[in-house]
């Protein structure tokens, strides 16, 4: 098997688990031929990227327990579509992005250079922000 790359070359790191995001559930932005929208881009929501995905019609906020999903509130980190960060991106309202777990894949469609301007480093254990 061979190992997720993230957009700097080194090995995928893990997303977020609260919410547990991915593509497949498993807390990482890893991707595969079946998905089709490539949710390659770990972000930490805002809520004005929130607001502007509804607006587009792409709601992350309300919850949708029939596709495992918990509805998003600003500041989980979740896995989002390439195409979508990158829309948002153009529209000013684009969130930050964790380098270290946004999937290689991603590159085929969001230049490294926007996600670069939107990088955070976001630790493992946001609780040491209090």
């Amino acid at each position: 098997m061979t190992t997720d790359r993230n957009v700097l070359g080194g090995e995928l790191e893990p997303c977020g688990t609260d919410p547990m995001t991915g593509y497949y559930r498993d807390g990482c932005c890893t991707t595969g031929d079946d998905d089709l929208g490539s949710h390659t881009v770990c972000t930490v929501v805002t809520k004005e990227f929130l607001e502007y995905q509804r607006g587009v019609g792409n709601d992350l906020s309300t919850p949708r327990p029939e596709y495992g999903f918990p509805g998003l509130r600003p500041g989980d980190r979740w896995c989002v579509v390439a195409a979508r960060w990158l829309q948002a991106y153009e529209a000013g309202v684009a969130a930050p992005v964790v380098l270290a777990s946004t999937h290689e894949r991603a590159l085929d469609v969001v230049p490294l250079e926007a996600l670069q301007r939107h990088a955070v480093d976001v630790p493992a254990d946001p609780s040491s922000l209090t």
